[in-house]
């Protein structure tokens, strides 16, 4: 039996390397092989035990590679194929997915399968099920390293702007300008927004956010975001309000700096703490015509492709994220700095023997 090494969450807070076997695909599966994989603050939500304790569960969900096996009945990609797999990866057969949730798959949550509910992609080699329909071949033009935005910080973001309702010409606000609410942002501009706000207080990420189209960036450390928000609205709020980074504090702002009507579209991850409050008041004391929509970006290699044309178009380059590059071996230093935030760190690319 072929052997790998993976890096494992080893229980909360206890992660390392580890040897397993390489993945069998099932008849409609398949195994790739990793080339450029991302380390995601999810992945340290996982860590400290957000989603339950998990023991030798190989940690990740975004990567890209090339085919190494196929399933018996998997038709239309080949081994060799450069290949990218979205974070969520439906089975498009259950009842969520043909209610049209997919990323809802079986149960809550459970299109989120690398690294939830089963292994993740920080590994040499990693399983994808239902090949066809979540296997996206990478474009000759696009390289691997800025494919593997695709999987999950594009998506991610891009659903955080798509689920805001925002009208054409119309006002958007994003709080938390991690890599998904750089993409919230980029996606915002792409949908049509006409005045788009970004809230953040780190140097670096306030000068990418004018990058990817924000108009103003608000530094919340200054000023009060929401009255500065209000006051550039004309006291009437934004349209649109995006949560970026699953937080007690920028959720109840986002209520606050949306005006009636308007809709609170949340993309963070809400990693700690039972419950999450809305304040009552501004929220029309539940009857302001305030729109709260929450997601898990949709999977899929449709979706993929879609992301790929951005790209290739030249309409959004996801790569300056990029601020770390490590090799395999050194990801508990990436992870650790990603949970820490330290050295001006954004997101850092893992790169695997070619």
């Amino acid at each position: 039996m072929l052997k790998m090494k993976a890096f494992v969450m080893m229980g909360i807070g206890k992660v390392g390397f580890t040897e397993k076997p390489v993945p069998t695909p099932g008849p409609n599966d398949a195994v790739v092989r990793t080339t450029r994989a991302l380390v995601c603050t999810s992945d340290i939500h996982t860590l400290k035990g957000a989603i339950g304790d998990r023991q030798d569960l190989t940690l990740g969900h975004e990567a890209v590679g090339r085919v190494h096996a196929l399933g018996s009945e998997v038709k239309g990609l080949h081994v060799g194929d450069r290949v990218a797999v979205n974070a969520i990866t439906p089975c498009y057969r259950c009842e969520n997915c043909q209610r049209g949730f997919t990323s809802q798959c079986r149960q809550m949550l459970g299109g989120w399968r690398h690294a939830n509910i089963e292994d993740g992609v920080f590994a040499q080699y990693f399983h994808v099920n239902d090949a066809e329909a979540n296997l996206a071949p990478i474009p000759d033009g696009i390289a691997d390293e800025v494919a593997v935005y695709t999987c999950d910080m594009m998506s991610t973001g891009f659903m955080g702007a798509e689920h805001a309702a925002i009208p054409l010409g119309g006002s958007v606000v994003v709080f938390g300008l991690g890599p998904v609410g750089m993409m919230a942002t980029a996606g915002a501009r792409l949908l049509g927004a006409g005045l788009v706000i970004a809230v953040e207080r780190v140097p670096k990420r306030q000068e990418m956010a004018k990058r990817f189209g924000a108009d103003v960036v608000v530094d919340f450390t200054k000023v009060d975001p929401v009255a500065e928000i209000l006051r550039l609205t004309q006291g009437q709020g934004v349209d649109s309000a995006i949560e970026c980074l699953g937080a007690q504090t920028t959720l109840e702002a986002c209520v606050k700096a949306t005006r009636p009507g308007g809709t609170i579209s949340v993309a963070g991850y809400f990693g700690e703490g039972d419950y999450v409050k809305v304040p009552r008041a501004e929220w029309g004391v539940g009857m302001g015509d305030k729109t709260i929509r929450t997601g898990l970006c949709p999977g899929g290699s449709e979706r993929m492709k879609r992301l790929f044309r951005f790209i290739e178009g030249g309409r959004v380059d996801p790569s300056p994220m990029t601020t770390h590059r490590f090799r395999f071996d050194e990801l508990e230093t990436a992870l650790r700095l990603m949970a820490t935030k330290e050295d001006g760190i954004i997101k850092p690319l893992i790169l695997f023997e070619q």
